[in-house]
């Protein structure tokens, strides 16, 4: 049976999952990208970005296990790009060039409807308009048995989170403190919302921890 799970997404110490300040310049908002250099010298990553080598161990091994039995993704309009308000023309295409890593259907919320956009690889972005639980019974269709992923942006991970609607999350803790961005847990009772702590395991660069739904 397909799980919807939550892979790798990056948190700081006091519960960031992005800087603030989204722009060109900052796709993961100021700072946002040292919540995930525990992720960028891995094995796994430097092989999406083209390269032959890169670390392995603990935090490798999560990377890896991330992109496993995948079938769809869904994301939200910020992860997507930057481009608030309705789109303006279709230019836009990702922050991930002509062949993004996804290699499967990806689901996009967002209030503003637009044309299905085919990139190289296999990875198809839909946009769907009318609210989280329609984009996962559209994911779940297209992964034809196996997981989707939530992707993140971290609004996004909430909504599913209040909805109940996450089996599994694996979450990177990475060891700086933020202070300001977008906070993953603020005002959500996770044990009232029926999940609790599954394992921990230190890596070399951050602490893997997964939470699950009872």
């Amino acid at each position: 049976m397909s799980k919807v799970k939550v892979a790798a997404f990056s948190i700081s110490l006091d519960g960031f999952g992005a800087g603030p300040g989204q722009d060109l310049k900052n796709p993961l908002g100021v700072r946002g990208h040292e919540l995930h250099s525990w992720l960028f010298p891995t094995e796994t990553f430097q092989r999406m970005t083209g390269k032959s080598s890169g670390s392995v161990g603990v935090d490798n091994d999560f990377a890896a296990q991330s992109f496993e039995n995948v079938g769809a993704w869904i994301i939200g309009r910020n992860m997507f790009g930057p481009i608030r308000g309705p789109w303006q023309d279709d230019s836009w295409k990702g922050w991930w060039g002509h062949n993004p890593p996804y290699h499967t259907p990806v689901f996009v919320l967002t209030h503003h409807p637009r044309a299905d956009l085919t990139m190289e690889g296999g990875t198809t972005f839909h946009f769907v308009t009318d609210g989280p639980e329609a984009a996962l019974a559209r994911a779940t269709e297209a992964a034809n048995g196996k997981d989707i992923r939530i992707g993140g942006g971290v609004s996004v991970l909430r909504q599913y989170l209040a909805l109940k609607l996450i089996d599994e999350m694996h979450l990177a803790v990475s060891p700086v403190l933020l202070g300001e961005g977008e906070h993953l847990f603020g005002g959500l009772d996770l044990p009232k919302l029926g999940y609790v702590h599954g394992k921990t395991a230190p890596g070399d660069g951050a602490l893997h921890v997964a939470i699950r739904k009872m």
